[in-house]
């Protein structure tokens, strides 16, 4: 096969029937039936189809990569160079310690640290650069134990998301024999710090179970303290804020049920309130009383509810923060003597700060037209401190300490851009996109002040769009590479995040999910109404969801985009929620419906899903990007759809397919490697709009 003609995947006659409808998918055969274990060796993987991945790759990098590898090092060298590499967090205080995070110059890993919390010499406990050597390192991050002697640290060694827990003992900086091996990722010490309680996955890569590992016991006799039964559950371990309770979280998208362990005594898990459908609460304690986040009652935005510990069933739950319609609460912290809410209104973050012995309550806010706001308070409860960050498109990001009785603020931090960074050069806008239905659809904008709005600057528009998540308005050293290149960076805010208020989420899922392409779309054109841009400048760009958006919208509109990058593309959305033994299928039905039982569902599904839905039409120039050991988005997903577009498909624009055969679904473990990938993604969208410099 000349790598000049782009590979052509093998049809396979294969059939599926349901609801009475016959589905033909000639390229199911890249489905490897050993997917299991190719997600933990991928060395396992069918020849044929290897050879066909490979194939992909190839003709990516004699097309795309090898004619475009200058521009992509100077877009990797600017990027990079606008990060600080020798770069630190900010310590957080625990009893006499204060731990932080470090990078050097030059490595790709942290280095976990402490100090003495008044100051004084710094002592490296992990060194994750040696631990990785020179393959694929997911990091899950580090936890010391209660007496502050051990550190257990965890990693994913072939980007599957199986964890191995190690313990180091910090006086000799040796690790011990004694690895916890495949787990999920969360862990959390006992108080006494005898034992760990780490997730495990069910055979289909599902976090489903509970186990204690005892200290110096072997793990296959741990005992499993929790097992969820219902495929569409996941569950996670971890502690609430004062430490008394190891908290034991089931859930899908909709519904939460909560289960405590005291974490001094162990003993056996004592259940809050039992799932109901719909229903979902965090749990928080403080003082014999629990405080929790809940939807219950109609609360579609969330507020906040109090529970006697030892009499916690929802007919005893006390509103102490109600519900107010278009006010999101989007998390809580509880400390000793305070109460911190994050939230959300018309689209802008605050943080409440409540004091819970007045019940008086202070707001921290920003002027910004768009800004991205967080909230931490690291290990400790009883504290009069908290930590803020701050960010816009414009402003990089800050770290405040605010003092909870005096609310004054202490800047601890702010983001180096070491190549210079002038907020003044630039332009941050929010404005609003009118979709089909009416609804207004929240864009936020950075580009170069004193841009002509006469329609000719090309534009990159990313969305997301799913499960709730919102895209915050923060800061990036990447972006600023197209931005000062002329381009109008663009986030539409669609439905399927909840930017607008759980409402906006419950109108782009289900039944409703054609209003996330819809909004998408929207914000398109009304960049180009506003003469920010025109029609064939817009390169799209989405990943995992937002890659199944970007099938829709390359599907509904291709005419509109001048190129579409799809990173780790959920596109074969029918066949994988047809699939019950896929990891993350059961707990998806909630969010898109079970095509399994219900025709309405399949329909609707078949209707937009982008690997259905592909058709005889010129499509723009696509980008698809997996990774071949991701267990959220399967390989083959991108791999067939690809495929598909390449045998459907009447235009001549080119289509890439490239395939990280050592990472999973957040591609390159290391941070430059990482950047490498931002670059080759930027390299593209300058291509797609004729500028390659």
């Amino acid at each position: 096969m000349s790598q000049a003609t782009p590979p052509r995947a093998k049809r396979v006659p294969h059939s599926h029937s349901h609801h009475g409808i016959t589905r033909e998918d000639h390229y199911a055969w890249l489905r490897a039936d050993n997917w299991q274990e190719v997600m933990q060796k991928p060395e396992t993987l069918d020849g044929e189809i290897r050879a066909y991945l490979e194939a992909e790759n190839s003709y990516y990098e004699e097309q795309f990569g090898k004619p475009t590898a200058e521009l992509q090092d100077k877009i990797y060298k600017e990027i990079r160079g606008r990060i600080k590499e020798d770069d630190s967090g900010v310590a957080s205080p625990d009893g006499p310690w204060a731990y932080n995070s470090r990078m050097l110059e030059g490595k790709q890993y942290p280095l976990v640290v402490r100090t003495p919390r008044d100051g004084g010499e710094e002592t490296i406990l992990l060194d994750c650069n040696i631990e990785a050597g020179e393959d694929y390192f997911g990091f899950a991050g580090a936890d010391h134990n209660a007496s502050h002697r051990y550190l257990a640290w965890a990693a994913d060694r072939a980007g599957s998301e199986y964890y191995d827990i190690v313990i180091r003992d910090l006086e000799t900086g040796v690790d011990s024999p004694e690895v916890i091996t495949g787990t999920a990722g969360s862990y959390v010490w006992s108080n006494d710090s005898s034992a760990i309680y780490y997730t495990e996955y069910d055979d289909n890569h599902r976090p489903y179970r509970i186990r204690r590992h005892t200290i110096g016991t072997a793990q296959d006799a741990d005992p499993i303290i929790y097992e969820e039964k219902d495929p569409g559950f996941f569950v996670g371990v971890g502690k609430t804020q004062n430490d008394k309770f190891i908290v034991i979280d089931a859930h899908d998208h909709q519904t939460s049920e909560v289960w405590l362990i005291d974490a001094e005594t162990g003993g056996e898990p004592r259940l809050v309130a039992p799932r109901l459908v719909d229903r979902e609460y965090d749990v928080e304690e403080r003082d014999g009383l629990l405080y929790m986040r809940t939807n219950v009652d109609g609360a579609e935005d969330y507020k906040i509810v109090t529970a006697p510990l030892d009499a916690p069933d929802a007919a005893n739950w006390t509103d102490l923060v109600p519900h107010r319609p278009g006010v999101l609460v989007l998390d809580m912290i509880v400390l000793k003597n305070h109460l911190l809410r994050l939230e959300r209104e018309d689209g802008l973050p605050r943080i409440v700060v409540r004091d819970l012995q007045t019940e008086k309550e202070d707001v921290v806010g920003f002027a910004e037209e768009a800004y991205a706001l967080g909230m931490s308070v690291g290990y400790e409860f009883d504290t009069t401190v908290f930590r803020l960050s701050y960010s816009s498109p414009t402003t990089p990001n800050q770290v405040f300490d605010v003092d909870l009785a005096t609310g004054a603020r202490t800047l601890l931090k702010t983001q180096e851009v070491p190549s210079g960074h002038d907020p003044a050069q630039y332009e941050t806008r929010r404005i609003f996109a009118k979709a089909a239905d009416g609804a207004d659809v929240p864009v936020t904008l950075l580009y170069k002040k004193g841009i002509a709005l006469d329609g000719t600057n090309p534009a990159l528009l990313y969305g997301y769009g799913a499960y709730g998540m919102s895209m915050p308005a923060a800061f990036s050293v990447s972006v600023l590479s197209l931005v000062d290149r002329g381009f109008v960076y663009a986030v539409a805010h669609i439905r399927g995040g909840m930017e607008k208020g759980y409402a906006w989420y419950k109108n782009g899922r289900r039944e409703h999910k054609p209003n996330t392409f819809g909004d998408f779309i929207a914000a398109g054109e009304a960049l180009i109404a506003a003469g920010y841009t025109q029609k064939g400048r817009i390169v799209a760009q989405g990943g995992s969801a937002g890659g199944m958006l970007m099938g829709a919208i390359a599907n509904l509109r291709p005419d509109l985009w001048a190129g579409i990058i799809a990173q780790v593309p959920f596109v074969d959305v029918l066949n994988t929620m047809l699939d019950d033994t896929l990891p993350l299928t059961p707990p998806e039905w909630p969010e898109w419906g079970n095509p399994i039982t219900s025709a309405e569902d399949y329909n609707r599904i078949a209707a937009y899903a982008p690997y259905e839905a592909v058709s005889a039409q010129a499509y723009p120039p696509i980008f698809a990007l997996a990774g071949l050991t991701d267990p959220r988005v399967t390989y083959w997903e991108p791999a067939k759809w690809v495929a598909r577009l390449r045998a459907t498909g009447t235009g001549t624009a080119p289509l890439y397919l490239k395939t990280n055969m050592s990472a999973g679904h957040g591609g390159a473990s290391g941070r430059f490697d990482r950047l490498k990938e931002t670059a080759q993604c930027y390299a593209f969208a300058l291509n797609c709009v004729g500028l390659d410099t």
